[in-house]
């Protein structure tokens, strides 16, 4: 695989939260500025924006919570699909361990750039998926945006890279997010989601 961090993927049977067949519906969000972090004249920045950053960002941070409390952080590669952000790692990696007991995460992405561009967070609950169909898609997706050092076969409710990894396949659908746009005008965005 291409030299990103931490995603190796080895082999366990640990089982986790499996994210259901059919997809949740996401109706638009409700966006609100928040004028405390925003310049005078500032808009939120519609979702419609956010959407698209979500889908062209190459790099994201994952936060998950360790069995003692203690954060834990890495970067890893999303794709963004039906109205949520999608991940993969090893079932022995350590996010993957922190989701099996706590499934609460928070992706990140964005540029570090002081005074252009917009940055994303995402909350929600990772959820796992293993249903050949909708891992098909995803492995099409992630060939598609990444290249071909990331072409995944589909078995037993997994990607499988051609070295022989497993992966296990996570979806965060968001519950909350915020976008900071930086640039004319720095505005603070949060994004309300109701199901």
């Amino acid at each position: 695989m291409a030299n990103t961090p931490n995603t190796s993927h080895t082999h366990t049977t640990h089982v986790t939260r499996t994210a259901r067949a059919t997809r949740t519906t996401i109706t638009e969000p409700v966006a609100e500025l928040d004028p405390r972090f925003s310049d005078e004249g500032a808009v939120p920045t519609p979702w419609s924006e956010a959407t698209r950053g979500l889908e062209a960002a190459e790099v994201f941070w994952l936060s998950t919570v360790r069995v003692d409390g203690r954060p834990h952080v890495t970067p890893l590669l999303a794709v963004w699909l039906d109205g949520a952000l999608h991940f993969c790692t090893g079932p022995t990696e350590q996010k993957a361990r922190n989701l099996q007991r706590n499934p609460h995460c928070v992706l990140t992405t964005g540029t570090n750039i002081l005074r252009e561009g917009l940055d994303l967070v995402v909350e929600g609950d990772a959820a796992r998926i293993v249903t050949d169909a909708e891992l098909r898609r995803l492995a099409d997706l992630y060939e598609a945006k990444y290249g071909p050092d990331w072409r995944f076969t589909v078995r037993d409710g997994a990607f499988h890279d051609p070295r022989g990894g497993e992966a296990h396949v996570y979806r965060v659908v968001p519950t909350v997010a915020f976008g900071f746009a930086k640039g004319d005008a720095y505005a603070q965005t949060r994004w309300r989601f109701a199901r």
